[in-house]
């Protein structure tokens, strides 16, 4: 091998080394700062412990089906102001006061 084709060999193999070293450094970046699936619950456990207060109106600790579907349905009506029974995007994104317990119909 020539001295010039040795050279340019070298500078192939830094370069090489070089984008490995920087795609690696991204992928563990990217895998670092992904946030974790029990992260994910930990965040929204505040708000469901919230929900639970209000839909479990026998207060054993858990929802039922008939809790959960009785609350959804108060819920929607509480949100279909016009009272034609479909909510539109301006009724589902209109702050309102939050749900009370029991409301039922």
């Amino acid at each position: 091998m020539s001295s010039r084709t040795s050279v340019l060999f070298v500078v192939v193999v830094i370069a090489v080394l070089v984008v490995t070293g920087v795609m690696l450094g991204t992928a563990v970046a990217q895998k670092a700062s992904a946030p974790k699936p029990q992260d994910n619950l930990a965040v929204g456990e505040g708000e469901v412990k919230k929900l639970l207060l209000l839909m479990d109106t026998d207060n054993d600790g858990k929802v039922s089906k008939q809790e959960f579907m009785s609350f959804m349905e108060a819920e929607f009506d509480r949100l279909d102001q016009k009272k034609e029974g479909k909510l539109d995007a301006k009724e589902l994104t209109k702050p309102e006061a939050p749900p009370t317990k029991g409301f039922r119909k």
